[in-house]
């Protein structure tokens, strides 16, 4: 019974969400599309149509629904900025900023540029051109109200395709055992200060593209086992004797996730492996 009450509910939303874009579809169709047919040509209005609804319309009522309806989970994953469910949170780092960015660059990782106009741009043109951008700009995923404060990456072969893991930073009780409980997964501040911070990471592999289900944007398509992202992080560290101790903490039992992405899927064991990076010598 209380099972299917669940399966209920999840229909219910589902189509909360779903409803509004059917009648954005069809506005799109009705009176958007032939404003543009009528002073472009039909390939570009169809176009200009498709970015009008999938980039603007559908992601801003979205974010307003969630305005009113927060998500309700613990953060064992973080969401888009609509608040769908994304990469699952899997890595955590113990230093300073400026610990974590050598730690990373060292372990052979390229620090992302800002998600910027002019990056996403030159991003877009290095698909096309096949340019080397390695510190490209990753899209922005939330976790405690913000987005990532730091991301790297390391690109791989194939259009779309790198490692890559994006950090927030939070604070946590010291002195006491590493658990959920310890860290302060609320906070909030748009900038979290400190010598001594816990890096909070979801780490995934791009494995090329896909159009999103909700809104048909183009994303990437995350390979399904995160576990291996996590522990290739650790791997690399270790191996440059960056890792001072380590030990893993229990978000959740292990689960699965429909990735936003149409096909697209994902599993974790539910844990985060932690480490500490070296001391740093008086």
């Amino acid at each position: 019974m209380q099972s299917m009450i669940h399966y209920t509910n999840r229909l219910v939303k589902r189509f909360a969400i779903l409803l509004p874009g059917i009648v954005i579809a069809y506005l799109s169709v009705r009176d958007v599309f032939p404003y543009f047919q009528r002073r472009l040509p039909v390939a570009l209005a169809v176009f200009v149509t498709y970015v009008l609804g999938a980039y603007i319309f559908v992601p801003a009522l979205l974010r307003t629904y969630r305005i009113f309806r927060p998500a309700d989970h613990l953060p064992v994953y973080c969401v888009t900025p609509d608040g769908f469910a994304s990469d699952p949170m899997n890595i955590g780092v113990i230093g300073t900023r400026k610990q974590l960015i050598d730690a990373m660059m060292k372990a052979g990782w390229y620090m992302a540029d800002p998600h910027s106009g002019r990056n996403v741009l030159r991003h877009v043109l290095s698909f096309v051109f096949g340019w080397d951008y390695p510190n490209a700009p990753l899209s922005n995923l939330y976790l405690f109200g913000r987005k990532q404060d730091l991301a790297f990456e390391i690109p791989v072969s194939g259009v779309g395709n790198r490692h890559h893991v994006r950090f927030w930073a939070t604070t946590y009780e010291e002195g006491k055992k590493l658990t959920v409980r310890s860290i302060h997964w609320h906070h909030r501040n748009s900038r979290v200060e400190g010598d001594n911070l816990l890096w909070v990471g979801a780490a995934s592999l791009d494995v090329g593209l896909a159009p999103i289900r909700h809104n048909l944007q183009l994303t990437h398509m995350i390979h399904p086992d995160t576990n291996r992202e996590r522990d290739l992080i650790v791997e690399q560290l270790q191996a440059q004797k960056l890792v001072e101790r380590d030990t893993s903490i229990k978000l959740d039992k292990p689960y699965s996730l429909i990735n936003r992405a149409v096909l697209g899927h994902l599993h974790t064991d539910g844990l985060m492996t932690i480490i500490w990076l070296p001391s740093k010598k008086p």
